[in-house]
């Protein structure tokens, strides 16, 4: 095996209902975890997504609202998928765009808590256009020499995500086999969430990459403005960005936080 793991990695592959992150939602699901022994573990799930499945969604990958009628729907499936990532980095083919933000707002929707922290995430496509600028079927040929049966079938898809970043990793010198590494090369910009509504300055504070606030600190436009927290949670925007500005929300006061518990402590031991 050419990746060097220091614990398990998940590659895996969504089918979807568009391309929508907010409100789109998982067809299938096809996860190949590789553990650093070099065993490997496999599952794919079809998906009731719960909505109908546009024609055009269809066209590309042949899941039809018929084939998922009787399927469990990701609220039922979320803890099996949690328990199988559990402590993993994760990998895929234009998953920092798309596959891995669309699954933290479907596991987030099932109330099934999801975070990157202690994670790395390899893009597994940002390596190939960054080496030859081509497509999954393309890049599989070309590293592999094979041809991609069944492309847009998530099985097929995820397992040729894994062989091509072994190719990878054998042909390009400079294309490191640690893990850290492929995270990093495999990133193009640094977010605070998956789809990119909250950067960080050159200090590494969080701050707003949208709006009239683009470039602003998150904090200090909580401390101006803080009804425009209230308006992003209310609006249409991912969960996990949601999740992660109510983390930057929660440590802005932490003195007050300590103030409020000594005055209920003080409370406690006069009625005492």
């Amino acid at each position: 095996m050419n990746i060097t793991l220091k614990k398990p990695i998940v590659f895996f592959d969504l089918e979807t209902t568009g391309v929508q992150i907010a409100t789109d939602r998982i067809v299938e699901i096809s996860i190949l975890k590789v553990f650093p022994n070099g065993n490997k573990e496999s599952k794919t799930w079809l998906v009731n997504p719960e909505m109908e499945i546009p024609q055009e969604a269809s066209d590309i990958h042949g899941i039809t609202n018929e084939k998922v009628v009787t399927e469990p729907t990701f609220n039922e499936l979320a803890s099996k998928v949690s328990e199988m990532i559990a402590d993993c980095d994760l990998a895929g083919f234009n998953s920092n765009r798309f596959d891995i933000p669309l699954l933290a707002e479907e596991m987030l929707r099932a109330d099934v808590n999801f975070d990157m922290q202690g994670r790395k995430a390899i893009d597994v496509q940002v390596i190939f256009h960054k080496k030859e600028q081509r497509t999954l079927g393309a890049g599989y040929e070309f590293y592999c020499g094979k041809k991609l049966e069944n492309a847009h079938s998530a099985e097929a898809d995820t397992l040729a995500t894994f062989e091509i970043l072994e190719a990878q990793i054998e042909k390009y010198e400079d294309v490191d086999s640690d893990v850290s590494f492929l995270s990093a090369y495999s990133t193009h910009n640094k977010r605070a969430d998956f789809a990119g509504f909250i950067g960080f300055d050159n200090d590494d504070n969080e701050i707003f990459s949208f709006g009239k606030y683009k470039g602003t600190k998150v904090v200090d436009v909580f401390r101006s403005n803080p009804g425009y927290y209230s308006w992003i949670q209310n609006a249409d925007f991912p969960l996990y960005t949601k999740k992660v500005l109510t983390k930057i929300k929660e440590t802005m006061n932490p003195k007050k936080q300590i103030s409020t518990l000594e005055d209920l402590q003080n409370k406690f031991n006069k009625k005492v």
